[in-house]
């Protein structure tokens, strides 16, 4: 089973029973898809009304919590931690793990410093184990861990939940990418039809002096037939015509 087929199993089960669940035990339903080793999208469940209806409530931490992993990082869960709950293990190892694919969106090489420093991971040791074992062996990145240059280049990240704005922000880049394709599309077809043109005229060119060596040939060939063939003089004797001319 592929991670997007088994993204959308996790989903529309977690969806199901947020839909049938309220207050605390919502709460549990939202710290175990926060905790699921498979599960890395979040914003279906963010929709259930149930779940929006924790807003305002003593469990709404549990709904900034769900907004944390939807469209957070590692460095926001830091910057916010006396505000929402705390962490469990699981927990902690997922969001790090959201925080390589945000950082993947924008920058397809990633120095060791800085993913240190956005993952709190000491040394590099830790942190390739960690790339490898939990980020690449997942199935969310794949890449190539640079030792020479201290650096992790991306190949392949999965994508995370749409944070609010950004869908203009990428209608926009796609249109900018469908015009930019047009008019690579049409420079593609006019070169494609100068090339054309230049071979019909290679052809042309090739036939026309084809015609001529035959012409020169032909022109040659009765030349030759005319010099060498014998005449009688009027002393009796064969000479050539070409003798004659001397």
């Amino acid at each position: 089973m592929d991670i997007e087929q088994r993204q959308a199993e996790l989903i529309d089960a977690f969806v199901k029973q947020a839909s049938t669940h309220n207050g605390s035990a919502l709460a549990t339903v939202i710290l175990d898809a926060t905790s699921h080793p498979s599960l890395f999208a979040f914003s279906e469940i963010l929709a259930v009304p149930n779940v929006v209806e924790l807003g305002g409530t003593e469990n709404s931490v549990y709904l900034d919590m769900l907004r944390l992993f939807a469209h957070g990082t590692w460095s926001d869960y830091k910057s916010n931690v006396d505000r929402l709950p705390q962490l469990v293990p699981d927990q902690a190892l997922k969001l790090k793990q959201l925080t390589v694919l945000t950082l993947a969106e924008t920058n397809k090489v990633l120095p060791y410093d800085q993913l240190m420093q956005e993952l709190d991971v000491t040394n590099v040791r830790e942190l390739e184990d960690f790339l490898i074992n939990e980020c690449m062996y997942a199935g969310i990145v794949r890449g190539k861990l640079d030792q020479l240059r201290r650096c992790f280049e991306v190949q392949f990240a999965a994508g995370r939940d749409l944070r609010p704005g950004q869908l203009g922000c990428m209608i926009q880049t796609l249109s900018n990418w469908l015009g930019t394709s047009d008019n690579l599309l049409l420079s593609i077809q006019e070169k494609i039809k100068w090339a054309d043109t230049m071979s019909e005229l290679d052809k042309k060119h090739r036939k026309e002096v084809e015609e001529r060596v035959e012409e020169v040939k032909k022109s040659f060939s009765v030349k030759l037939h005319t010099v060498s063939r014998p005449t009688l003089t009027s002393e009796g004797t064969r000479r050539s015509t070409l003798n004659l001319v001397e």
